[in-house]
């Protein structure tokens, strides 16, 4: 049977325009070669930002290895819906820990490809926010400080989202959660509380560490080629909206992620070193307000007469990402 190339391309203000893109430039997905590492028959949620996530990210991280990859996955959202027993809809080496020990379990992982002198085989850890910001920090700062040859993948859907929609140290201010609940004079999360990872992670001076959204999958597969090509401790922080967890519609992941980084409230960048490398200025900016709002968490600031202090409050976060990492469009 004869096969014949066909060429799909989108215009738009925000696609790629009437220009066909090369094959260098494809994303992984676009490939009949890909390894479709998380495959069919999971059962995440419909429109799961993490499932999304993790497929292009993995994908691109077996395209980057030819292949010769070994992914380490902490308990959580990622690891229970994609293997009940007895089942699994992983197709590369993968092995499950526990929710806190993650960044260990790859550390061994990579000690023993080294000392089997394989240096071909890499190995990538993945968390949650929860097992990554809370529960696995101190087996990740240690891993950073060993310069361990693993890459981190931190998905982000800002709280324990598997076990309940519990606050994590990744829960935005004023986000309402069941143990952050919109009631009294300072509703929902608190303010002042959390962690910053991706600044935490170059404080540590590892080789690279970047932030990237499923609202931009060329640029996360771009991220995680680029950390392939550094040895020693990497990381990287994907935000993953969760329709669940922020009472969003399924349909808006990718928007929601897109609004994130456009209000600057998500700042999109890299780092080699502990120094800002590069950054993805913002097109469209647009106000907080316009990213909180179709998200049942953020409800309470609107209701009556709504909380226009405490957005205002959320609207002086994303100005500071803004300036902090010159996030502001050209002709600001």
């Amino acid at each position: 049977m004869t096969e014949t190339r066909v060429h799909f391309y989108q215009v738009g203000s925000f696609a790629v325009g009437n220009r066909l893109l090369s094959d260098a430039d494809r994303t992984v997905q676009a490939s009949r070669e890909r390894t479709n590492s998380l495959d069919a028959g999971h059962r995440a949620c419909q429109g799961c930002g993490e499932a999304l996530g993790a497929r292009y990210a993995l994908d691109a991280a077996m395209r980057a290895t030819g292949g010769r990859l070994v992914a380490v996955n902490a308990t959580g959202c990622l690891e229970v819906f994609s293997t009940p027993f007895p089942e699994t809809s992983w197709r590369i080496a993968w092995l499950h820990s526990l929710f806190g020990n993650a960044p260990a379990v790859a550390t061994g992982v990579a000690a023993a490809m080294r000392a089997k002198g394989r240096d071909d085989v890499r190995v990538v850890g993945q968390a949650g926010d929860g097992g990554t910001v809370d529960i696995g920090f101190g087996a990740l700062s240690g891993m950073f400080e060993r310069h361990d040859d693993v890459l981190f993948i931190c998905y982000d859907n800002e709280g324990y989202m598997n076990t309940g929609v519990q606050r994590s140290a990744a829960t935005p201010p004023t986000a309402r959660t069941a143990t952050s609940e919109a009631v009294g004079a300072d509703p929902g999360n608190v303010f002042g509380q959390g962690k910053d990872l991706p600044r935490i992670a170059m404080a540590h001076d590892i080789p690279y560490v970047a932030t990237a959204t499923v609202a931009d999958l060329h640029d996360l597969e771009r991220k995680v080629e680029r950390a392939m090509t550094f040895r020693g401790a990497r990381y990287l922080h994907v935000l993953v909206p969760c329709p669940l967890g922020w009472g969003a519609a399924s349909a808006d992941t990718v928007r929601l992620a897109r609004l994130a980084a456009e209000s600057g409230f998500f700042p999109v960048f890299e780092a080699e070193h502990g120094v800002v490398t590069g950054v993805r200025r913002i097109r469209r900016r647009v106000g907080v307000e316009e990213y909180l709002r179709p998200q049942r968490r953020f409800a309470h600031l609107f209701a009556g007469e709504g909380r226009p202090d405490l957005v205002a409050r959320l609207q002086l976060i994303a100005d500071a990402n803004v300036e902090r990492y010159g996030l502001a469009p050209e002709e600001e």
